[in-house]
């Protein structure tokens, strides 16, 4: 989805771009909302957002695939991901939207790796948590004396533990 966000983001670009050589400012201001999901989108914007992704504009096209896309990884059904997505991969095809052709690519190269997930839905972000956890610790220690007390606050960050009983 980061990938999507990125192809999101060129294709807001260009189209800003072609509009203000026409002296128009209408994706003024509005990088952010592009790259939020639909239940995200601020109230304060909600109007001006739902102006702009009801548009003929290419990046509101861009926004609706993806959008479309999330729903991939809710299936539990490798059968269901798979329809869901060669449907999504024909509407890509005809979009003629280049960022997001080459994100369809990278994620098509790495398709067997996005079905796995709908089998086991495990990913590695309690793991990246934990080791950015011990890297703040091990900065704001300065170094340590020795092993055994850097495994110490580890755990005692880590760990759960309170200083009260």
């Amino acid at each position: 989805m980061k990938k999507m966000n990125e192809g999101v983001d060129k294709v807001r670009k260009e189209v800003h771009r072609a509009l203000m050589a026409l002296g128009s400012n209408t994706l003024s201001k509005t990088k952010y909302l592009w790259l939020y999901g639909e239940e995200n989108i601020p109230e304060h914007r909600q109007e001006e957002f739902t102006a702009l992704k009801e548009s003929t504009l290419k990046t509101a096209r861009a926004w609706s695939i993806k959008e479309t896309l999330r729903g991939l990884w809710s299936y539990k059904s490798v059968a269901w991901a798979k329809r869901f997505y060669a449907s999504w991969k024909k509407w890509v095809d005809r979009c003629q939207l280049e960022p997001i052709k080459r994100v369809c690519a990278m994620i098509h190269q790495r398709l067997e790796n996005v079905f796995t997930y709908c089998k086991h839905p495990i990913t590695n972000g309690v793991a990246e948590g934990l080791n950015s956890k011990i890297m703040s610790i091990k900065r704001r220690a300065g170094g340590f004396r020795n092993v055994e007390n850097f495994k110490t606050a580890i755990y005692f960050h880590c760990g759960g533990l309170s200083l009260y009983p």
